[in-house]
């Protein structure tokens, strides 16, 4: 069976190749395809899997290509991880967006709104690609924003493109071990879009565990979310929020913390990845050592302002484990062999969330075999993250009109609608500082 990767010269690639290599179940993978615009990127990773697969005898074997069309044909499955724009492009996003004194976090707010007009258009093409020259393969989308870009893609693959992350996995498994509870035993009562989702329960043999948790001090001080959102407000809630979350209800505090910090996230990110592609320029350099070093620093420093502004403390070493490559072996496994499993999904709501229309992309636990994702029908949300929901997708649906149209009118009112963005000024003036500074929003016209 063949994966192709897009992006397969990103840094989190080997974590993929890394779940494929404790696969050895007849109808695993057995040929990875990786594809990116930069052969040298190509390469430093390839060499990073090539010391991963040593003393592995069954390994999947690994090729690279910079040709799309070569990498998509005969692709029983492709996962894509593309960044347009690269780090400097998310560096960007969050400088002019800081700079208007709005959030430029890459999936919320008015970077994420940027980082989707740049995206959509090369995700579309891709997926039209893919229709075209792979029309029985799945798609496993993790670009972000990912509700966004998958929902663009289902409008070319329909069901066929499903859209994951690892947040409400770690959440989930977060709430199950400080509860006394194996995650498999579980079932997480997750809602919500991307990056905007709420645990409304955990039940165990059809009892729900969380009211538990939420009466317990103790116990809500010992994870991140109960120390990031605090004990008083979760209870408040009745449900623990994704940790995203915290930039829309700590919204004030997040913005000041970046616009104080040294570095942005993804300045940090582009200058630490830099260093590692650079070092790998070395051919005798060890490259498994290089990557597992700098993983280590990126994964320590995730969502490190939120944190000091909650007061929240350094992450617990379980949650530096990663997890959507877990996430995407699972729904491989699921649809190739059809073992059934239950897994919280980006993928079309199909009347799942009745606040949402059948084409919405939602993130909501589903069904998964062979014939694909099945959402399962979720009980309405409150009114307080019903309005959210709403909101944040009636933006998304901008983006997709304005990517679609080319219309800058289109592109201000997205901005313009979102929660975090205060002002249409403050939005005309994030289009315009946006365009100027990324080539890849040209298309946007004045209409």
């Amino acid at each position: 069976m063949r994966l192709t990767i897009l992006g397969g010269g990103g840094f989190r690639v080997p974590l993929v190749y890394g779940a494929l290599l404790g696969d050895h179940a007849e109808g695993r993978v057995t040929e990875v395809v990786l594809h990116d615009l930069d052969a040298e990127r190509l390469d430093a990773v390839s060499r990073v899997l090539a010391e991963q697969a040593a003393g592995v005898p069954d390994a999947p074997r690994v090729r690279a290509t910079t040709d799309l069309d070569e990498a998509l044909r005969g692709a029983d499955f492709v996962f894509s991880a593309i960044r347009v724009g690269g780090l400097e492009g998310r560096a960007e996003d969050e400088r002019v967006a800081l700079a208007q004194g709005v959030l430029g976090q890459e999936t919320v707010g008015a970077g994420g709104i940027a980082y989707g007009l740049r995206t959509v258009p090369v995700a579309v093409d891709i997926a039209r690609r893919v229709a075209r020259l792979a029309p029985d393969a799945w798609l496993i989308n993790f670009t972000n924003p990912a509700g966004l870009v998958t929902e663009a893609m289902s409008r070319h693959l329909g069901d066929r493109v499903i859209g994951i992350c690892d947040s409400p996995v770690g959440l989930g498994r977060r709430i199950a071990r400080v509860l006394g509870v194996n995650p498999r035993e579980a079932w997480i009562d997750y809602v919500g879009l991307n990056h905007l989702g709420w645990v409304r329960g955990l039940r165990v043999a059809g009892r729900d565990q969380l009211p538990r948790l939420l009466a317990d001090p103790t116990l809500l001080g010992s994870f991140e979310e109960g120390r990031l959102f605090g004990a008083d407000w979760l209870r408040s809630l009745g449900a623990v929020p994704n940790e995203y979350l915290h930039y829309y209800y700590f919204n004030r505090e997040t913005v000041c913390a970046y616009q104080q910090a040294e570095k942005t996230r993804g300045a940090f990110l582009r200058d630490q990845q830099a260093r590692f592609y650079e070092e790998l320029r070395d051919p005798n350099a060890p490259a498994l050592d290089a990557w597992n070093r700098t993983r280590a620093e990126r994964e320590a420093t995730y969502m490190a302002e939120n944190r000091q502004t909650a007061g929240a403390g350094e992450r617990e070493a379980d949650d530096l484990s990663g997890g959507y490559e877990k996430v995407a072996l699972a729904l491989m496994r699921a649809i190739a062999r059809d073992e059934r499993t239950t897994l919280i999904l980006n993928v079309r709501n199909r009347g799942s969330l009745s606040a949402l229309d059948s084409e919405a992309v939602v993130e909501i636990p589903c069904l998964v075999d062979a014939s694909g994702a099945h959402p399962v029908s979720a009980g309405p949300l409150p009114g307080h993250a019903t309005g959210l929901v709403c909101a944040v997708k009636a933006v998304e649906r901008e983006v997709l009109a304005a990517a679609e149209s080319g219309s800058r009118a289109t592109a201000v009112k997205a901005f313009a609608l979102h929660p975090l963005v205060d002002s249409v000024n403050v939005a005309r003036r994030l289009v315009e500082d946006y365009t100027r500074v990324h080539p890849g929003l040209a298309y946007l016209r004045q209409r």
